[in-house]
């Protein structure tokens, strides 16, 4: 540090060109959902049309991201964030195991109809940029079904055999992703039949019976209890 001072006057004028940078590029990436909101599923989102709904010139949006597929990526991360956040509430472990998953199952089906362009968008594979964000808020949502699954394990004191365990990830992230086929396909149809609430039923006893039947071939009667009383009823070892 100088006797004047100036390094905190640079590091202050770079913090705030930073601040103003990311500002700029979130206001981009809201407009460019803005558009992708007005469109039909599969419409090709034109840079133009973004910079319009920012106020902004082309230029100035090539300025924050390197190229198109930069702007496409950053704006399919902030859809899985906001879905993400849609979900998130859904896994509370309020509730039995079969309320949570038709709790984020409703959740997710309700989001996708309501938004399909954004749901077509954070699809898309933008190969060669690293790991899916709509793949890894999947994976987010497995993680938390999968924690409930163990929790409901452990309460009953059950011992699943190694290769169980070892194939309880893949399986719980192949049903997630086996809804969202079935969503995908539904999103698509002419006509979306059956309707969203019966949509969700089906769904979500379909994923049910897979747990319930695979709990019980092992042996397992799975409780019909809140998960938060499972919880409490675990040794401070177990939980």
């Amino acid at each position: 540090m100088t006797a004047d001072g100036t390094p905190h006057v640079l590091d202050g004028r770079r913090r705030r060109w930073m601040e103003h940078n990311q500002t700029r590029r979130q206001v981009i990436i809201d407009a460019a959902i803005a558009v992708l909101e007005r469109q039909a599923p599969g419409e090709e989102v034109q840079v133009q049309a973004v910079a319009d709904e920012a106020s902004l010139s082309r230029t100035v949006i090539y300025r924050h991201f390197e190229d198109r597929a930069d702007l496409d990526r950053a704006v399919q991360r902030q859809i899985c964030e906001d879905l993400g956040g849609h979900l998130l509430p859904a896994l509370s472990r309020d509730g039995r195991p079969e309320e949570i998953i038709h709790r984020v199952i409703e959740a997710y089906v309700r989001w996708a109809s309501e938004h399909p362009a954004l749901y077509w968008f954070a699809e898309r594979d933008l190969s060669g940029w690293g790991p899916n964000p709509f793949a890894e808020s999947l994976e987010l949502v497995a993680v938390q079904i999968e924690g409930i699954m163990e929790t409901v394990v452990s309460h009953l004191g059950a011992e699943l055999p190694p290769n169980d365990r070892a194939g309880l990830d893949p399986w719980v992230f192949g049903m997630i992703g086996a809804v969202s086929g079935a969503l995908r396909r539904w999103l698509n149809r002419e006509v979306r039949e059956p309707d969203a609430e019966t949509f969700v039923e089906i769904l979500s006893e379909t994923v049910w019976l897979q747990i319930d039947g695979m709990a019980t071939s092992r042996g397992i009667n799975l409780p019909d209890l809140p998960v938060v009383e499972l919880l409490q009823g675990l040794g401070p070892s177990d939980g």
